[in-house]
């Protein structure tokens, strides 16, 4: 028997069967639109949903990425739908290793990778959308974001001084953060309703973790080059980020655009989970290759005799 989680109107969902693995995971990990969720009591970055090891989570990670490659090869030649997914989180996560691992069979001239840095001064004379909608992924395509306009909810409201550089009009800024959530959840189902199916994960690992990855970017040569003061210096807002998460997280999960956060402790099981959720969602679309019509199959029959009967 199959049950289907959120969505009683078959938007984007994911279906699970009653295997025990998977029904901890989506009751430990996706955030139930309009459910108020407390990110420290009900999230566990060290959730790995019965699964003990890398190894033995790796072998359903490889058929797992073995499907997405299959299936965003008929997304490619079915060009109805387009999947943009979206990675937050804080420093050292893993957005960059868990984009790298899920998404190593895809082809990639279906896949975009977009990372978005502090705003160039071209973006702050538009609206705070404005760039992320020139890289919204095309019908048959999966656009990825390492970060995305929900910065301007996290990073501009824990450091409200860059809304200064934004040049919003006084009367804007009143009840900002509310604005900016119904403004998203309003793009977010403009882009549902024209088939593009968004996936948002929010990459959550623990401070002793992160410290941990700090000390280890510091003391292995070759993680020097991922270390940068300023993240240090931003994990001193630690307690404000988690507001600032817990907050979007609970006014921006919705039927259309789920939020799911991805317990991020153990890299291994931030992928499985990752892979398992993207993999789903596809499914759950009922890709299928185009039909050929009768004429054009009788034209390569054609063809094909014309082939055969080469010298």
């Amino acid at each position: 028997m199959k049950k289907t989680a959120l969505d009683p109107n078959r938007k984007i969902t994911v279906q699970v069967s009653e295997n025990a693995e998977l029904e901890l995971r989506l009751k430990h990990i996706m955030v139930p639109p309009g459910k108020k969720i407390t990110l420290c009591k009900d999230y566990d970055p060290a959730f790995t949903a019965g699964f003990k090891s890398k190894k033995e989570a790796q072998k359903k990670l490889e058929k797992n990425i073995a499907e997405l490659a299959e299936c965003q090869d008929i997304l490619y030649a079915q060009d109805t739908y387009g999947l943009l997914i979206i990675f937050q989180a804080m420093d050292a996560a893993g957005k960059d290793g868990t984009i790298k691992h899920v998404m190593s069979g895809v082809n990639p001239q279906g896949c975009q990778v977009f990372s978005f840095k502090a705003p160039s001064a071209e973006e702050l004379d538009h609206d705070y959308l404005w760039r992320s909608l020139k890289c919204v992924p095309e019908r048959g395509r999966i656009g990825i974001f390492n970060r995305s306009y929900y910065e301007e909810v996290l990073v501009v409201r824990v450091h409200p001084e860059l809304l200064d550089h934004q040049k919003i009009p006084q009367p804007a800024r009143e009840n900002i953060w509310k604005r900016r959530h119904e403004q998203i959840n309003a793009f977010e189902k403009y882009l549902f309703e024209n088939g593009i199916i968004v996936l948002k994960f929010f990459l959550n690992v623990s401070k002793d973790e992160q410290k941990q990855r700090f000390l280890d970017r510091i003391d292995e040569p070759e993680k020097n080059w991922k270390f940068s003061t300023a993240d240090v210096k931003e994990r001193g807002f630690w307690d404000d980020y988690q507001k600032a998460y817990e907050d979007c997280l609970n006014h921006t999960s919705t039927e259309w655009a789920p939020w799911f956060v991805i317990p991020a402790d153990n890299k291994w099981f931030t992928r499985l989970s990752v892979s398992e959720i993207i993999v789903r969602a596809l499914k759950r679309l009922d890709l299928r290759y185009p039909e050929v019509s009768e004429e054009r199959r009788k034209e390569l029959l054609e063809i094909r005799k014309l082939l055969e009967n080469e010298s």
